[in-house]
């Protein structure tokens, strides 16, 4: 992520030691659940100077996309019923991650891809400290897919960072 500035936004937080990294033993959906609320309510709770971010992984639970997919409206729902929508923003990671209308080979898909279910929990509040002295963050997205096509697979796998996928054709972008 750091080394690929995937997110230009994520050195600050690794150097200053802001990062809270928690890893749930959870086997099941209802427990991740009970483990994400405490920790949106610790970070809320949290000095942002001390935490401004959590990294919330789950190696035993929601394995398969799809079901990780569905969890995330449950996440969401989470987020609302704690009264944090628009405080603290949760964003996905899951090592077969794919973006809607992609193949699941699409090297793209990396920039979401972890090598575990992983929930990033993020301050509202530091996010529009970040693209208010970042330009054009709106194209972030863009430049990091056009970074993957660049790296390609052999590079992908070359970065030794999880899983990569094996391409069974050369996926073309729509311009």
């Amino acid at each position: 992520m750091i080394g690929l500035n995937l997110c230009p936004f994520a050195k600050a937080v690794v150097v200053k030691d802001q990062v809270r990294l928690r890893v749930s033993l959870a086997r099941d959906p209802a427990d991740l659940l009970q483990h994400l609320i405490a920790e949106l309510q610790a970070l809320d709770a949290a000095d942002p100077q001390a935490r401004d971010t959590t990294l919330l992984v789950a190696p035993h639970c929601l394995q398969d996309f799809l079901d990780f997919n569905d969890f995330l409206a449950q996440a969401d729902e989470a987020l609302r019923s704690l009264d944090l929508e628009g405080v603290l923003q949760i964003a996905s990671f899951h090592p077969q991650y794919q973006f809607a209308g992609t193949a699941p080979d699409d090297i793209t898909n990396c920039t979401n891809r972890a090598p575990y279910p992983t929930l990033h929990l993020l301050r509202e509040s530091s996010i529009d400290r970040a693209v208010a002295v970042f330009p054009a963050a709106e194209a972030i997205f863009e430049t990091n897919m056009t970074t993957l096509e660049t790296l390609g697979h052999a590079g992908w796998r070359a970065l030794d960072v999880g899983a990569t996928p094996e391409p069974t054709e050369t996926p073309q972008r729509q311009p």
